[in-house]
């Protein structure tokens, strides 16, 4: 799978991720709650859970510590994130698996639920669709998928992605800087609208597709996997 963009690979973003995801992203502690919660309706048990763009360790983090009775498999295209998930992940490594590379990477399974955070915005609408599709194949029929990105209203991107930027300044930046940090997102990321986001999911097989998590420019949807 090609990316549009490269993995992480500058030092200086890859020591700050944490730091700096918690700033960009509202209620970010929040949202790996909601995950846990959602994905524990179809994984009440030892739940084998797919986290998909693992890198960074903190949903994994948060997930495992949630959930003592769950194992986890990891993957992640960039080596310098996945040994930051694996510092994150030491004192609960006998329950994690991490790989380096994209969904094709991932075992088989199948897998209790699966969760694919601050990932699918870096990928264009046809490879968005193969991931979602190759996630699909590796879940249980029932199972849930949790993800969430950048997905801004139809037509108002630029506007959204500058508020997102503003939020994570908090030094009070002016509006103009956040609106050009707004339109340089929006230039670089291959955006689609929240009904593209989901018309996606349905295509990949996925059902009862629904928005939980909304927060300035990103998004959050939970579906569950249909019929194989």
């Amino acid at each position: 799978m090609k990316h549009r963009h490269p993995p992480f690979t500058d030092p200086v973003a890859v020591a700050s991720y944490a730091q700096d995801a918690l700033r960009r992203v509202p209620g970010m502690a929040d949202l790996h709650r909601m995950a846990v919660l959602l994905l524990a309706e179809q994984a009440p048990g030892a739940g084998h859970i797919l986290v998909v763009g693992a890198g960074g360790g903190l949903e994994l983090k948060a997930m495992a510590e949630a959930r003592r009775d769950w194992r986890f498999e990891g993957v992640d295209p960039s080596p310098a994130m996945l040994d930051l998930a694996r510092q994150a992940a030491l004192s609960f490594e006998d329950r994690v698996v991490l790989t380096l590379g994209t969904i094709d990477d991932a075992s088989a399974g199948p897998f209790d639920g699966a969760t694919c955070l601050l990932t699918l915005h870096f990928l264009d609408s046809g490879e968005r669709l193969r991931t979602l599709l190759e996630i699909r194949r590796r879940v249980k029929p029932g199972a849930r998928l949790v993800m969430a990105h950048h997905a801004p209203p139809q037509g108002e991107a630029v506007r959204w992605l500058a508020r997102s930027a503003a939020f994570s300044n908090r030094d009070d930046g002016d509006r103009e800087e956040a609106m050009t940090a707004g339109k340089v997102m929006a230039e670089r990321l291959p955006l689609l609208t929240p009904s593209e986001e989901e018309a996606l999911l349905r295509e990949a097989g996925f059902i009862d597709v629904a928005l939980f998590y909304a927060a300035l420019s990103f998004r959050g949807w939970v579906a569950s996997a249909g019929p194989a």
